[in-house]
């Protein structure tokens, strides 16, 4: 609207918009716009003459410096963020450019007009030593102003404020800003998100009912509505929310419309408009409008309805706004969907794209406009829940979902529970109306719309500098060169990346002991817990294998369905940089239907509602992986050793005896030698000969996911458990860890701690590991280490080599720094949970494979893998 503002104190203009400014030179727009906005959202001409060529007055660079500020500005807006142009723009050709930028980004231009005396600008410039412009520049920019004025709305400008005395703008207060109508960021739900409902009044009101809700079905009224207790413990009233085409084609359009009228008015649900009511509202507004496609239907149903209920709807559908932000960004709800860009925002374009989406220009066999998947390009953070397509079942795409499942046409009227992500359908009680064209008419059968998109990922996903942000931790940066690393693991010698959903992290050992002969004892690993604030950690044996992660679907369908997967079976098992475990596909089926039966067996699928599980394990013997590790470098240590050493020892026993002063040397190889057939020993327990299945052992020590549901809530001593009744089911493969509870700061159970390392040490074992009682663990400072691990001295030999623990070399070592492993440990920590949350969550692989290919790509970053 178009105000003087001599009597306003405050106005109003939208969060969201392009404020221009216009005036002639000395009207006080710079003092305005620093009086009323933020310097950061001012963008001054005058400024960015002086960034271009340190003179604000120089009219020569105008051109560039109004490039400059029309770049500033877009990238501003793309931002979402409220912007002001300081500049006279007192000509419609000038605005011009502003309006189109405006439109471009969906935000609402926005008229400051400080139409000031000519008298009162021209004493204002001659105050100002740098302005020498002449007398005639400002009466023809007020002329150019004036005759510009009437015409402002025309040109595009819906807010328009004008102020003609300086005690206009002194009486200016403030300046507010209104959020757009489909802000709702503030309302957090629990939602449920109902599809087009098309006149079936009937299953509208079955799903309510199954849905929890009460209705008043004679009276279309809502008595009550459902209560959900969040995860901190609050509990809120459920409300429903209609994607729209709430009419026409189904029996009982009224119905429906008396109903979800009474609960939007009445603040118990809210509506965006389809395409379907926004026709009806022409029609019932007098517009020359078809009756066609369903309408002659409801015109026909409205036609015994009151005036006052005909003007109760134009008027409920003319304010109807296009969509709904919700939860704090995190949800948008819109008849067709809405891409990123036009979230949020207000224009026509948002509006017409809300009620049609985009078409391609082209027609189908059946004459029907084809429609553009715009969720096909959708790499935005909100979930968009939208309609306007009838599909077979729910579609997710892209973290996007269309729950239009055609009751309309016969099928089911569908709603999705949110948070929860829950699909809750009913049937149709008949078939009211046939559809254009068959509905899923272009389907693939075996594929999900999101598995088929899955086939391409894009390149810019996976190359240069990357940031990614989880929800567990800080944003963790991922350099190029450590992504071209990855990129060529990947590529070459990943399994196939629909299995690659988790990546374990690496571990970190324990600060460096004092203690004679070590490196690593448990008295530190209790003590960083200790002075973390963990009153309780479990430590458990560290197994003498490789670090595995086990897939299982219950059976080949539901790798298919649910990974995407065809003809490999219905499951794969690898290794922590994703690489197949067994070479033999035959061998790690048969190595995986073991696993299932034992799943099958203990009626693991049945407790946990899943048709599927990822594991976290152990699997030995640790030679099944590393056999030309050991064949190449330990064993031709070990031999070299083992073959010169003796020869060395038997020489100098021989110099010895004929008078050599040779004592020294005899005792340095001698020891030497002791120490060389320890390392051969320490390494041997490692290995085991394996000539068929029976000779794998594997120890899961975490249950990663199941369908619909990560793990990470639940506390080490949960997993434990869990897990030794899968193990029961298979005895002879599966072997569930041995663990201790212990009490930090309580000297009893921190000594019987590490009374128990010494006796898995000293039988062999490889140590042990230490980790907080809870999964995830925070201190003031964010997540701490998720796991040390305490190695015992003969498997450290085999590391750090055969006279590691020679006194001068024990000391050197001493010295070794844990930061860039820690830091490691906790990034790819973070990284692992994001990615099995987002593939939990149905998102695009693509999202997922940003958690897996990171991880992948801190795996290259320089820190001492003996560590």
């Amino acid at each position: 609207m178009s105000r003087r503002n001599n009597k306003l104190s405050h106005i109003s203009i939208p969060e969201l918009s392009l404020v221009l400014l216009i005036g002639p030179s000395g009207s006080g727009k710079s003092t305005f716009a620093r009086r009323f906005f933020k310097p950061t959202e001012i963008i001054s001409s005058d400024v960015c003459r002086g960034l271009i060529s340190d003179d604000e007055n120089n009219q020569t660079v105008s051109a560039d410096a109004f490039e400059l500020v029309r770049f500033i500005a877009a990238k501003r807006l793309k931002l979402g963020l409220l912007t002001v142009i300081d500049a006279t723009n007192v000509q419609p050709e000038s605005r011009r450019e502003w309006i189109r930028l405006a439109r471009e980004y969906h935000v609402l231009p926005v008229a400051i007009v400080l139409n000031m005396p000519e008298e009162l600008c021209q004493d204002r410039n001659v105050e100002r030593s740098d302005r020498n412009f002449g007398k005639h520049v400002i009466p023809q920019q007020l002329s150019q102003l004036k005759r510009g004025l009437r015409g402002l709305r025309e040109e595009g400008f819906r807010h328009i404020f004008e102020m003609r005395t300086e005690e206009d703008v002194a009486k200016l207060e403030t300046i507010t800003r209104t959020p757009l109508y489909n802000n709702k960021k503030d309302e957090h739900g629990p939602f449920d998100i109902i599809g087009d409902v098309h006149g079936c009044y009937d299953e509208l009101c079955t799903l309510l009912d199954t849905l929890g809700y009460q209705v008043d079905k004679e009276n279309a009224t809502l008595i009550s509505a459902p209560q959900t207790t969040n995860a901190d413990g609050y509990t809120r009233f459920r409300k429903p929310v209609f994607v729209g085409d709430l009419v026409d084609r189904g029996p009982k359009s009224p119905q429906v419309l008396r109903l979800v009228m009474n609960m939007v008015n009445n603040g118990l649900a809210l509506c965006v408009p389809g395409n379907h009511d926004a026709k009806l509202l022409r029609y019932l507004n007098g517009k020359n409008v078809q009756l066609r496609h369903g309408l002659e239907q409801t015109v026909t149903q409205l036609a015994s309805e009151t005036p006052e209920f005909l003007d109760t709807v134009k008027s409920f559908i003319d304010g109807l706004v296009s969509h709904y932000v919700l939860d704090d960004g995190k949800l948008v709800v819109a008849h067709a969907g809405l891409k990123e860009s036009m979230q949020g925002r207000g224009s026509g374009a948002v509006r017409e794209f809300c009620l049609y989406g985009e078409t391609t220009g082209e027609t189908d066999e059946f004459g029907l406009p084809v429609r553009y998947n715009w969720a096909l390009e959708y790499k935005g953070r909100a979930m968009v829940v939208y309609g306007h397509t009838p599909v077979p079942t729910p579609q997710w795409l892209n973290h996007t979902i269309d729950i239009d499942t055609g009751c309309v046409f016969g099928a089911s009227l569908t709603a999705l529970r949110y948070p929860e992500r829950e699909l809750v359908s009913v049937p149709a009680l008949e078939q009211y109306a046939v559809p254009g064209r068959p509905i899923g008419y272009n389907a693939d059968s075996t594929l999900s719309v999101q598995q088929q998109y899955d086939n391409v990922l894009d390149i810019e996903d996976f190359t240069g500098k990357k940031i990614l942000q989880t929800r567990f931790s800080h944003n963790i940066t991922i350099r190029e060169e450590n992504s071209i690393a990855a990129l060529e693991v990947m590529s070459r010698f990943t399994i196939n990346p629909r299995w690659l959903i988790y990546l374990p992290p690496t571990m970190s050992p324990a600060e460096t002991s004092r203690e004679e002969g070590l490196l690593e004892h448990p008295a530190e690993g209790l003590a960083y817990y200790r002075e973390a604030g963990i009153a309780k950690v479990i430590c458990e044996e560290k197994h003498m294998g490789s670090r595995a992660v086990v897939i299982v679907c219950k059976d080949e369908n539901v790798a298919a369905e649910r990974f995407g997967v065809t003809g490999e079976g219905n499951g794969v098992i690898y290794t922590r940089t994703g690489r197949p475990f067994f070479a033999d596909k035959q061998t790690e089926q048969a190595f995986i239907a073991r696993i299932n039966t034992a799943l099958i067996n203990t009626g693991f699928y049945e407790r946990f509602n899943t048709d599927w599980v990822c594991l976290d394990a152990e699997l030995m013997p640790w030679s099944a992986k590393a056999q030309s590790l050991l064949q190449n470098q330990y064993a031709a240590v070990g031999t070299a050793g083992g073959k010169a050493l003796p020869v060395v020892v038997n020489a100098l026993h021989q110099a010895i005896s004929n008078g050599a002063p040779a004592g020294a040397l005899l005792e340095k190889y001698t020891q030497r030698l002791e120490q060389t057939g320890s390392y051969v020993k320490a390494y041997r327990q490692y290995c085991w000969p394996v000539n068929s299945l029976e000779d794998y052992k594997l120890a899961p020590f975490h249950i990663m996911a199941t369908e619909g549901k990560t793990w990470f809530d639940k506390d080490h001593e949960w997993h434990m458990s869990a897990i030794r009744n899968i193990c029961v089911g298979d005895e002879q493969l599966l072997r569930a860890t041995p663990y201790l509870l212990v009490e930090t700061g309580n000297d009893a159970s921190e000594q019987e701690a590490i009374n128990w390392w010494k006796q898995l040490t000293a039988a062999g074992g490889e140590g042990m590991v230490v980790k907080p009682s809870t999964f995830l663990s925070k201190d003031a400072k964010g997540l701490i280490q998720p796991a040390i691990k305490i190695r015992g001295a003969e498997y450290l030999r085999i590391i750090y080599g055969p006279e590691y623990d020679a006194t001068e070399n024990l000391e050197r070592l001493r010295s070794r720094k844990l930061s860039g492993k820690r830091s490691l440990a906790l990034r790819e920590f973070a990284l692992g949970l994001e990615g099995l949350e987002r593939f939990v969550n149905k998102d695009p692989l693509q999202l997922v494979h940003q958690c897996v290919f990171g991880i992948l790509a801190l795996e290259s970053e320089p820190v001492d893998p003996r560590l």
